[in-house]
């Protein structure tokens, strides 16, 4: 397993459609973990293929409530409810924080990292981290869905 380099904001990479999956192989559960051991070093809560500069369907979401990890390949929204306002950010967009309209809950269909398909209703944060997660397959950014005017810029704390 590596650490993967996240590609920020500029990255042209971030605009493109990623391609599906066709196998679930060695090298996919490879990459899979790699975007999630890269995920919890920069303490996010999703990560997308194309943010580690990867075109490939997949996503991993992390909500660390107790549940494991879920990681996707070829996650599609197959039916949405409702909507939230939330605050959100991107570990390709550091430091960087807007509020956005998110589904409040969604269905997804995937494979899992054993090439099994998979259901996963998601509501509240995990409804957020799916649809967030993923735009960025289909090169939509967080900051093209945020509400006009709430892109603020946070200073981090020094150590």
């Amino acid at each position: 397993m590596a650490i993967r380099e996240i590609r920020l904001s500029k990255d042209e990479i971030l605009r493109k459609v990623a391609r599906e999956v066709e196998e679930v192989d060695d090298r996919i559960k490879e990459l899979l973990q790699d975007m999630l051991e890269t995920m919890h070093k920069y303490n996010g809560v999703g990560l997308a293929g194309p943010q580690v500069g990867i075109l490939k369907r997949v996503i991993v979401i992390d909500l660390y409530d107790g549940n494991k990890p879920l990681l996707l390949v070829n996650p599609k929204i197959i039916k949405s409810k409702g909507e939230q306002e939330v605050d959100e950010g991107c570990l390709s967009f550091p430091n960087e924080y807007a509020k956005v309209i998110r589904p409040k809950e969604v269905v997804v269909e995937a494979l899992n990292e054993e090439g099994k398909k998979v259901k996963i209703v998601g509501k509240d944060l995990l409804a957020q981290a799916l649809s967030h997660e993923i735009d960025h397959l289909n090169g939509v950014l967080f900051v093209d869905n945020m509400i006009p005017g709430t892109l603020e810029y946070v200073t981090p704390e020094k150590e």
